[in-house]
């Protein structure tokens, strides 16, 4: 059974900084290409970014420069390191397996960030 647990998340100041966890098992995790994405309230769920099996890492124009997608194969884990955080990156942050750079298969319960004074 696929499973994905997403961590990490809270409030944080504008500026601030934030590590998300997301430990996948179910299925062979250093295969599969590994994704954050993030859903605003009232708003589509949009890519944050996503990390290949190689170490490849794309990321969405809006967060270029601050986030960072990291993976352990060894431990089933992808990160994201979140710096200078804004308001408007205040969403449900997923992460997912990808494919063809579309997300697939089931997604967690998300983790909460918050970026607010």
């Amino acid at each position: 059974q696929v499973r994905l647990v997403e961590s990490g998340g809270g409030l944080v100041q504008p500026g601030g900084s934030l590590r998300l966890s997301c430990v996948a098992s179910g299925f062979i995790f250093s295969v599969n290409t590994m994704g954050w994405y993030r859903q605003a309230p009232g708003k589509q769920r949009e890519l944050v970014a996503t990390i290949s099996t190689g170490g490849n890492t794309n990321y969405g124009d809006s967060v270029k420069g601050r986030f960072t997608i990291s993976r352990d194969n060894a431990k089933n884990l992808v990160y994201l390191q979140m710096n200078s955080l804004k308001p408007e990156d205040t969403a449900v942050y997923y992460c997912s397996r990808v494919n063809g750079g579309v997300p697939f298969g089931s997604w967690g319960q998300g983790t909460q960030v918050t970026v607010s004074s």
